[in-house]
């Protein structure tokens, strides 16, 4: 009986790579879907409230995708103008920031204090904390030149969303799995659609700001701070990077520590404060489980994976939690705050 259940987990374990290799091979299709999955979930209120106003479907679509394209070309064209702006001086702004560092060399050895210098350089001849943010921006821009497939889907997907839970009641499914399934499209659409908020102030916050402040390239960093609030916790810090050293090469340090101030407010107060208050404690997941499912959907569907990783996780969080027998994995993934109701 023992060695049956040792075999019987080997066979789980071993359909788990099976389906992780298929799903990594198959990237290039999962991607677009789960980001138009998303996009149709944030968009659904809105369509919805269309719908209930006596507007025809047809029209509703029109209206919601219409305007859902011209803010994303609106944007893509204030990103793209901004990207090549800042690849065209990116080598001017690593030299001043390289010069920054050698002037805090020689005061450190004034005080005694030895700081490395070829490591500094290696790392900054590769420009890779300077080309970090746009890179990413770079890699979700290339993902919308798929953007026809992806507009199709949101559409099927939102025309699909008012009748997919009256097929399952209509098919005589079990009034417990409908139960489920309302409860888990509901808990799912209330965190995507918050947290897309949320995050669309933080964005917008942290524009002004660099804008009084004078940070050149205010709206492409405000844009990855929008992205970037997905990923609570690590994502704030890898957001900032580039904003604060874009600030100290081209405003002093001052204004470096201003932009530093901003976004650790921003963090506290949006990500620590307003967010458990609006989004609940339950839906919160532990620091741990973030980094890993960072590298986990990262290695599996690449920059967008971790992007979209913290969503995907609370999603099957919600899932387990909504299902007796794999509460527990729910209550591993979270912070513990379900052990305290």
């Amino acid at each position: 009986m023992h060695e049956q259940k040792i075999g019987y987990y080997f066979v789980i374990m071993a359909s788990i790579v099976i389906v992780l290799a298929g799903v990594k091979s198959a990237s290039a299709i999962l991607v677009p879907f789960l980001l138009s999955l998303f996009i149709a979930i944030i968009l659904s209120p809105s369509y919805n409230y269309l719908k209930k106003k006596k507007f025809p479907e047809t029209v509703a679509i029109l209206i919601v995708i219409g305007l859902f394209i011209f803010a994303i070309g609106l944007v893509g064209k204030l990103i793209g103008t901004s990207i090549t702006d800042f690849s065209a001086h990116i080598n001017m702004y690593t030299q001043k920031l390289t010069m920054q560092y050698y002037s805090l060399v020689q005061y450190a050895s004034r005080l005694g204090i030895v700081l490395p210098i070829e490591g500094f350089s290696s790392i900054f001849d590769s420009k890779r904390l300077m080309t970090f943010g746009t890179a990413i921006l770079q890699n979700m821009g290339s993902l919308f030149t798929n953007g026809f497939v992806i507009i199709l889907t949101v559409i099927f997907m939102l025309l699909e969303s008012s009748h997919f839970l009256q097929k399952i009641d209509f098919a005589d499914g079990p009034k417990e799995t409908i139960k489920h399934l309302e409860e888990i499209s509901s808990k799912i659409k209330h965190y995507m659609v918050l947290k897309a908020i949320i995050s669309l102030a933080t964005g917008l916050i942290v524009w002004i700001a660099l804008i009084l402040i004078g940070t050149d390239y205010a709206f492409l960093w405000a844009v990855l701070a929008f992205l970037f609030n997905f990923i609570p916790n690590i994502g704030s810090i890898i957001a900032a990077v580039p904003a604060i050293l874009i600030t100290l090469v081209q405003l002093g340090s001052f204004s470096a520590l201003l932009v530093t101030s901003l976004y650790i407010g921003v963090n506290i107060i949006m990500g620590s404060i307003l967010e458990p208050k609006v989004m609940g404690k339950g839906l919160g997941l532990s620091t741990l489980v973030v980094f890993l499912s960072l590298l986990f959907w990262g290695w599996l569907l690449g920059i967008v994976g971790m992007l979209l990783s913290i969503p995907l996780t609370i999603m099957a969080m919600i899932i387990f939690d909504a299902n007796a027998n794999t509460k527990w994995i729910s209550v591993l993934l979270g912070t513990g705050e379900q052990l305290k109701r």
